[in-house]
């Protein structure tokens, strides 16, 4: 049985978790970091020299990095339905996981989420805060214009192409903050949202994380 680490309201450990959900696979999960701990233990070093979270264990094999791990996973357990084996097919597939990491992920988690919602309100500062909300509705203005044209990022069915954008959604339209209209956005969440695997694993509150900057 394949082990996740990580703790389940982490942006990137809920990737991982979501796709496993939709490969059906049994897995343990181990809650580490934050209150868990246990980053800094030697047995956590000798799976992820970098002792961050996700990391996955499947039999002797140790994955880290959530991308990494997304990929292994569907190559060795999707049989093509997420990752196909033609790299031209694959091409876009990666071009849309790479640009959620390089460009949404950071406008988003980093700037909006952590800048806005886990910064504790006297220390927020707003100039950066509002220059991350302005890039990340123009991203989502991006997606929208895509998805006006066919029901998943990747073409007509679910593939890795919408697992780091998709993990995004739940939080982004939680918020209290200033969005754009993108009906075709809203179109696909709803579309995830009808998926058990997302419900269970994305879907998860994450009011502990309010206001906190340490966990």
């Amino acid at each position: 049985m394949i082990k996740v680490w990580g703790r389940r309201s982490s942006f990137n450990v809920q990737k991982v978790l979501w796709l496993a959900g939709e490969l059906g696979l049994a897995h343990e999960h181990i809650p580490a970091g934050g209150s868990f701990g246990r980053l800094d233990e030697p047995a956590f070093h000798a799976l992820n020299p970098h002792g961050r979270v996700p990391v996955l264990q499947d039999g002797d094999l140790a994955v880290w990095e959530s991308q990494a791990i997304l990929r292994y996973l569907a190559a060795r357990y999707g049989q093509d339905r997420f990752w196909s084996d033609d790299p031209a097919a694959r091409a876009p597939i990666d071009g849309w996981m790479d640009w959620s990491q390089t460009a949404l992920q950071p406008d988003f988690l980093n700037g909006v989420f952590w800048g806005y919602y886990r910064t504790p309100e006297a220390q927020r500062d707003w100039p950066a805060i509002r220059k991350s909300i302005g890039r990340c509705s123009r991203h989502f203005r991006l997606l929208d214009s895509v998805l006006a044209t066919r029901p998943f990022l990747g073409g007509d069915r679910l593939s890795l192409a919408d697992i780091p954008a998709g993990t995004a959604l739940y939080r982004y339209f939680e918020l209290d903050i200033e969005r754009p209209e993108v009906p075709h956005v809203m179109a696909w969440y709803r579309r995830l949202q009808e998926r058990p695997a997302f419900r269970a694993h994305v879907m998860v509150p994450f009011d502990e994380l309010r206001g906190r900057l340490d966990y």
